[in-house]
């Protein structure tokens, strides 16, 4: 399972994909067992499983039954795809309107006003197309901890780690709901910037999977707990570049992830 930061350190390496996805193509892949899975994933600073390279889990065990276990779940039917396991993992619309965050004064330190500045572009570009707000709650910077209730999720700086940034899905606990952004976002090199990491991993956040696990023929394929709210789409925002993505600039969201973003947040 490959990392998102290992595009930044191969230098974005770029292959050609192929067409749309097919449910062919999908059963076919051979499921890993739960103990293939397990040595697979890894444990970051905060005592969660981190899986595919960049996603918060509290329980492994859990995840690999209702998602990697099941293997019957991918959808070719109507280029993104949603997290789903016996229905879409998402916001209520309520919620989607009022996604509060806090950055981390401490953490950041020198950074902050970066990170500030980069959260502001990244959510923006998602609620220019969709039906969503994620709304800065800078009282609580001060103390952005993950046990911050007066947040719906935090955003902190980590060293260390084996990923650029990592974040958590819809349905994870408030203790997961964090963005965690390693120190090396700040000396990236190439096409990729921090606002343009924070699109991809906000896309996360509102419920939408790896773009690449859509299709056994990309050598990435994740598991089948998604559906298809658009055609495939090799240059999407949630797609890693060296997964035979086609994206060679910094990370945006293209006319398909618009269109699969507004399907999900009408």
């Amino acid at each position: 399972m490959r990392k998102l930061s290992m595009a930044v350190l191969a230098g974005m390496s770029l292959v050609a994909c192929g067409g749309p996805e097919t449910m062919q193509e999908t059963s076919e892949q051979r499921m890993p067992t739960y103990e293939e899975f397990e040595a697979s994933a890894t444990k970051d600073v905060e005592g969660v499983w981190i899986v595919n390279g960049d996603e918060a889990v509290e329980n492994l065990r859990e995840y690999y039954d209702a998602t990697v276990a099941r293997g019957d779940v991918g959808s070719s039917q109507g280029g993104l795809a949603v997290y789903y396991s016996g229905g879409d993992i998402k916001w209520n619309s309520t919620t989607a309107k009022n996604l509060t965050y806090c950055i981390s004064k401490t953490s950041f330190g020198s950074n902050y006003n970066a990170m500030v500045t980069a959260m502001n572009s990244a959510a923006a570009a998602w609620e220019a197309t969709a039906n969503v707000n994620f709304v800065h709650a800078s009282s609580y910077d001060s103390n952005c901890t993950a046990s911050q209730s007066g947040v719906v999720f935090d955003i902190r700086q980590v060293s260390g780690q084996s990923y650029t940034a990592r974040a958590f899905f819809p349905n994870s606990g408030r203790s997961a709901r964090n963005v965690l952004v390693d120190s090396t976002a700040f000396r990236m090199s190439g096409a990729w910037t921090l606002a343009g990491v924070l699109r991809h991993e906000l896309g996360h956040t509102l419920g939408f999977r790896h773009e690449h696990t859509r299709l056994s023929s990309t050598g990435c394929y994740e598991d089948a707990a998604w559906r298809g709210l658009t055609n495939y789409d090799s240059s999407s925002v949630m797609h890693y570049p060296q997964c035979k993505g086609t994206q060679t600039g910094d990370l945006v969201l293209t006319s398909m992830d618009k269109t699969g973003a507004r399907a999900l947040y009408p």
